[in-house]
């Protein structure tokens, strides 16, 4: 949606890697917002990132105007099912129903190709995955890497509106997957005792929490807390820090912890 930074410039590189011609969509998706959402304030720097992609070797960008994608008289919406319906679902009922559509016109418009998405957006992208299975589109999606900053933190359009003092607190976020992370790998698997302390560290530094939640990393059914997981598991969170709303997420058996402890920086 622009206001692009090197996570973003990461996913040009995976596709250049996957193919010989890269093409990139800017686009802020009006019907992806909820009311009292941050549409009107979201980050619109078409020039910079117009130029942020030459240098990262897009071959073009598509930009369209939100008449060119929402033409009058348009009133088709792709509907979406389970995987769009906890986490991040549960708090904005209606965004994932116009992430589907969006991107079932942009894979339209672009045909047979690979589409490149970051995994930061886990649930976005696992919704796409299932709309491109359901509706037989002649793509194949790949989730690249998410994209950190030195500290941990997830690479967001949305960090620019952090405070210094709040962005001091967002590092509790890379803090409670890490720490989730290493207790999985000394072979933890009761859901509790990974969830418990993620959610106190981030109660401690966030405004409010949506939520802090183990599911199945391929259907995104919620795992109790009561429960005993296998051997992965999407931990995932929600939270915000001031009035802004920060995602994350790690698959615990799969990816690494995201940062290292104080203790272990200083050591």
């Amino acid at each position: 949606m622009g206001a692009l930074h090197a996570g973003h410039l990461a996913l040009i590189a995976e596709a250049r890697r996957r193919t010989d011609f890269v093409a990139v969509t800017i686009f802020v998706n009006p019907t992806q917002f909820g009311a009292g959402e941050d549409l009107a304030r979201y980050p619109r720097t078409l020039e910079r990132d117009l130029a942020a992609c030459a240098e990262a070797g897009a071959d073009g960008v598509f930009a369209p105007d939100v008449a060119a994608m929402y033409p009058p008289g348009e009133e088709t919406r792709v509907r979406v099912g389970a995987t769009a319906g906890p986490l991040c679902g549960v708090h904005r009922p209606a965004h994932f129903e116009g992430v589907a559509t969006v991107v079932t016109k942009l894979l339209s418009l672009a045909g047979p190709c690979v589409a490149v998405f970051g995994r930061k957006d886990y649930q976005q992208l696992q919704v796409i995955r299932r709309l491109v299975a359901d509706l037989f589109l002649p793509v194949e999606i790949v989730g690249a890497t998410t994209v950190r900053e030195p500290d941990g933190l997830a690479m967001s359009s949305r960090n620019a509106y952090l405070s210094p003092e709040q962005r001091r607190a967002a590092r509790a976020i890379p803090l409670a997957l890490a720490g989730a992370c290493r207790a999985f790998a000394r072979g933890e698997r009761r859901a509790a005792a990974l969830l418990e302390p993620a959610r106190a560290r981030l109660a401690a530094a966030a405004t409010s929490i949506d939520y802090v939640d183990l599911a199945d990393p391929e259907s995104l059914a919620i795992w109790s807390d009561s429960a005993a997981i296998g051997e992965r598991a999407l931990l995932a969170v929600a939270v915000r820090v001031g009035t802004t709303r920060l995602i994350d997420n790690v698959v615990l058996g799969e990816d690494a912890p995201p940062v290292a402890e104080p203790s272990e920086e200083a050591s």
